[in-house]
């Protein structure tokens, strides 16, 4: 005969916050344990991507990390991965460089 477990909260419905496991207690009893439903992590607004080097928390426990621990010393540093904000400097250089080589030809028409 198996031993019957009950919830140990009000919430008595098997929801996706109501996740449960049986642990077994030093008196042998068992007891449903409440896990804590998987963090996802913060991601790379263009790509999706994992951002590395911020944990991956709850939202709620985000607020007891220190800001250095929220984001990477970097521009766009929790905000975008480091391959995006390449791109981002790369497309922003190459689009000032032909604003320049648009002017020169102008120029060069002109005379």
């Amino acid at each position: 005969m198996v031993q019957r477990v009950n919830y140990r909260r009000r919430l008595s419905y098997n929801t996706k916050s109501n996740r449960v496991r049986i642990s077994k207690t030093p008196g042998g009893n068992l007891r449903y344990l409440h896990v804590k439903k998987p963090a996802k992590g913060p991601r790379c607004g263009d790509c999706g991507s994992g951002l590395a080097g911020i944990p991956a928390l709850r939202p709620r426990e985000y607020s007891g990390l220190n800001k250095s621990q929220k984001n990477v010393s970097r521009a766009y540093g929790g905000s975008r991965c480091g391959s995006c904000v390449r791109t981002r400097i790369v497309r922003a250089f190459l689009i000032e460089e032909q604003k320049i080589v648009k002017k020169v030809l102008k120029a060069q028409a002109k005379k």
